[in-house]
């Protein structure tokens, strides 16, 4: 393996298939939340293995049974409270986005347990999205008191209609692997023990596929991306705006004491 990914902390590698390179997501004790480091981890590591010669497909996974909570509560502290921690968090948002879209090598997620935040970033950008039946997929970031952005502008629409991402991301409604299969959100679903080895057996397919032909398509497709790139900015910008404001800490204190948020209907806007 590249000595390139000794320097992760929060991402592990390892090789379930020859050429291709499964990234395990693990912040044990807490869902596999995006800290700080896991964070900027997650935003550079595509550049990384664009720029492997020994890779040709990528599986990305969580550990211990879930994908990814989403950001971890002490860091969006340190966003509504710190300038600095603020914009940096902003550009890694911004570039695990377009990282994901222009990353050569085709992606492969393996979604199980709640699928949220930066984690889902990845999980449904990747080329083929699997989750297990049982999978909870939320943006979460409505239920925060900011706005949807992340990834969530820039592909819901075309994966499943306008109709229902807004449903979905205006209520921070959950959505199972099966019904996200259905509005056609993820590629494909399967029961919970088989996720990993149906993840393994497509990226093993793709690997062994024509370079040129496997990247030269992904490019092309990702053009739909990339043209939602305007919508994608505007919806982050509006999300980091919401960090500065009242509803946030809102948000964040009705999701430590575990109750419902009371947001102020007379808010500024």
């Amino acid at each position: 393996m590249s000595s390139v990914y000794e320097s992760y902390q929060r991402l592990q590698f390892d090789w379930p298939a020859e050429r291709v390179l499964r990234i395990t997501m693990a912040n044990p004790g807490r869902l596999n939340s995006a800290d700080d480091i896991m964070h900027g981890e997650l935003a550079r590591v595509w550049r990384d293995i664009d720029g492997d010669s020994d890779v040709s497909a990528v599986i990305i996974r969580g550990s211990e049974g879930a994908f990814s909570s989403g950001g971890d509560l002490d860091l969006v502290q340190e966003m509504t409270e710190d300038f600095n921690v603020l914009t940096r968090v902003w550009k890694e948002a911004r570039d695990l986005v377009y990282n994901v879209i222009n990353c050569s090598k085709p992606i492969v997620s393996a979604m199980e347990g709640p699928a949220v935040g930066a984690g889902l970033v990845a999980g449904l950008l990747a080329d083929i999205s699997i989750a297990a039946k049982d999978a909870r997929i939320i943006d979460g970031h409505t239920r925060l008191g900011v706005a949807a952005g992340d990834h969530a502008a820039i592909v819901w629409p075309l994966l499943c209609g306008l109709a229902k991402s807004k449903y979905y991301l205006l209520l921070c409604e959950a959505v199972s692997g099966e019904e996200a299969e259905r509005i056609g959100l993820i590629s494909l679903c399967t029961e919970a023990d088989q996720l990993h080895d149906k993840s393994i057996e497509i990226a093993k397919k793709l690997a062994r596929g024509s370079p040129s032909a496997m990247r030269w398509t992904k490019y092309a497709l990702n053009n739909w991306l990339r043209m939602a790139g305007p919508t994608f900015d505007s919806s982050l910008a509006l999300e980091f705006m919401g960090f500065r404001g009242p509803d946030v800490k809102e948000g964040l204190a009705s999701i430590r004491e575990k109750r419902r948020p009371n947001f102020d209907p007379n808010s500024p806007l």
